[in-house]
């Protein structure tokens, strides 16, 4: 789900990353040194989340990015945890690329962000919202992927993303919910 180098014209690229950094400021600044092992953590399973690759029939793997979670537990400081999550995809595994970071961390964090809006101001059911945050962490970042390979007229296009995620997205959701009642068993102050 990640957008390459070279797909993008470089100026969009270019302003994607200014973008990215900003943001990145943004949600790091006044940052509690008491914070930075938990985001740490946090980045890595999303890292290690990001390498685990289910096939699709007619089409490219696709994986889980855990970015609904990472939302509902941070906020805008998941952005600085994606930034640095698809940073070392980049580098380690070319997911990505150096120059497409910036858009890539923009599209992503669009699916944690969502996912903060839903999971603090609405009174539901916090297992129906923590399937609703993962469910739509993962696949706003793909509908908008989506729709910028329209825009710049590659692949496949819109209609065959959306398709292929939404089975990711249902996993995805089921996943938020489990680790959202590990955590609440567990060690509760995490989801505050």
């Amino acid at each position: 789900m990640h957008i390459a180098d070279g797909i993008l014209p470089a100026g969009i690229s270019i302003g994607a990353n200014a973008a990215a950094v900003a943001m990145v400021y943004v949600g790091g600044r006044r940052l509690k040194s008491e914070e930075i092992p938990r985001m740490g953590v946090f980045a890595a399973a999303l890292f290690i989340i990001s390498l685990i690759h289910f096939p699709t029939p007619g089409g490219p793997s696709i994986h889980l990015g855990l970015y609904g979670l990472v939302g509902m537990i941070f906020g805008l400081r998941s952005i600085p945890i994606i930034f640095v999550d698809l940073l070392f995809q980049g580098l380690i595994f070319q997911h990505g690329g150096l120059l497409s970071v910036g858009i890539n961390t923009l599209t992503m964090g669009s699916g944690a962000l969502v996912a903060r809006v839903i999971w603090k101001p609405f009174k539901i059911n916090n297992q129906v919202k923590s399937f609703i945050c993962g469910f739509l962490g993962i696949l706003i970042p793909a509908v908008l992927i989506a729709f910028i390979f329209l825009m710049v007229d590659y692949g496949k296009g819109m209609a065959f993303i959306i398709t292929i995620y939404l089975p990711a997205a249902l996993i995805e959701g089921l996943l938020t919910i489990v680790i959202y009642n590990y955590f609440n068993k567990v060690k509760p102050e995490i989801l505050k």
